[in-house]
């Protein structure tokens, strides 16, 4: 049987795995904050954002951070423990609270059966699970479900599963007959398995939210971006943002407005099935400016590289892709790579292996973000303040 145990992050002394911000080391991980330099490309891997200074951006200023982690009753009655979506990921989670990743032993039996056994006491705790359904979606899915189920039956008082990436929020209505809602299915596994909150980036539709029965924490992205495209110091009067279609309109106005209220412009498609579209028009002037494509993710990219296709044609001067969740599924790499974009941004909510990188690739961490987060929920504090 194949076995994995997933242990907690080492480090150097008892007294530098506990952190406050104004004290927060430069990192060593491959992905870093957003405020950030550029470092060039090598041998084809993408421009990675590095920490320059030890000032957080402005929506990870709080001092809930700081007491907590001044309380070491506290660090107790807290437990962070990562599934095998995205170790690397949680791992940064942990590093910002300046916390260890909890002990957990996750196995899989010959025929592919999932078996999970914590490892320490959760007895009383709030407990945070991260894990993305990314691919294997029904692998990752089935291993967050019996994590909670784990939680649960250990007696945790509060369990929060941390979706960085929700798989099926597609899946959210019916678009023709006898189809099915698989959102509003995985919705209610997640909340029957025993979860009593859910924490997740950027959800596909935001009446995903409501086929939950518990309360669901929507952590937005864009600050993230917003803050690595501000380093570029592109001019506001040469700057456009693009939605891919008309279903991202809502969420290009309002990356847009925080782009020092930058022109909108929209790519009309028609699609023609799953996972196919075909650009019919752009609504909106483009023409000898730098047009910013902002969507929630890149699945095969035919979306995105259709639509800065048409950029190209009608005069853009360079096109950025801008998303949250990297799916990447063949031939996103091919697309993306071509040549149209002049750098396409992405986080690291989904992990990108090395073999999907490419020159005009960068990853940004949202590893802070959902650090932040997780403290406000834990200590009951507003989230939504962070954004504002």
């Amino acid at each position: 049987m194949a076995s994995m145990l997933l242990p907690p992050p080492t480090s150097s002394s008892a007294a530098s795995s506990l952190f406050s911000r104004s004290s927060f080391p430069t990192p060593t991980a491959r992905f870093s904050p957003a405020r950030c330099e550029l470092t060039g490309p090598v041998n084809g891997k993408p421009y990675v954002p590095v920490l320059n200074d030890q000032i957080f951006p402005k929506y990870l200023q709080s001092r809930q951070l700081e007491n907590a982690l001044n309380t070491n009753s506290t660090n107790n009655r807290i437990k962070i423990f990562s599934g095998t979506g995205n170790f690397m990921l949680s791992q940064e989670i942990a590093r910002y609270m300046g916390l260890n990743l909890g002990n957990i032993h996750i196995k899989r039996f010959a025929d592919g059966e999932i078996y999970v056994q914590l490892q320490e006491s959760v007895r009383g705790c709030d407990v945070f699970l991260v894990q993305p359904t990314c691919p294997p979606a029904n692998e990752n899915l089935m291993e967050l479900l019996i994590m909670i189920d784990a939680c649960r039956r250990a007696s945790a008082k509060n369990i929060t599963a941390v979706i960085p990436y929700f798989g099926y929020a597609r899946a959210d209505r019916k678009t023709q007959g006898r189809e099915s809602i698989a959102a509003k299915l995985v919705a209610n596994l997640i909340t029957e398995a025993g979860a009593d909150r859910v924490l997740a980036c950027d959800i596909h539709s935001g009446q995903s939210m409501g086929y939950f029965d518990i309360p669901v924490d929507h952590v937005y992205c864009q600050p993230v971006i917003l803050d690595y495209l501000a380093s570029k110091k592109i001019s506001s009067g040469d700057l456009v943002v693009v939605s891919p279609d008309v279903g991202g309109v809502a969420r290009a106005r309002a990356f847009a407005k925080k782009l020092s209220d930058a022109p909108l412009a929209i790519v009309d498609k028609r699609r023609q099935g799953h996972n196919v579209a075909e650009v019919m028009n752009l609504i909106g002037d483009v023409k000898g400016k730098v047009a910013v494509m902002v969507d929630d993710m890149i699945d095969t990219a035919g979306t995105i590289a259709k639509g800065a296709e048409l950029l190209h044609e009608v005069g853009a001067r360079e096109v950025y892709a801008c998303s949250t969740h990297a799916v990447f599924s063949p031939p996103a790499i091919e697309r993306l790579s071509s040549g149209l974009f002049q750098e396409v941004i992405i986080t690291n909510t989904l992990p990108v292996s090395e073999k999907n990188y490419f020159p005009q690739l960068t990853v940004l961490s949202v590893a802070n973000l959902l650090g932040e987060t997780i403290w406000r929920v834990h200590d009951d504090c507003s989230v939504s303040s962070i954004f504002q």
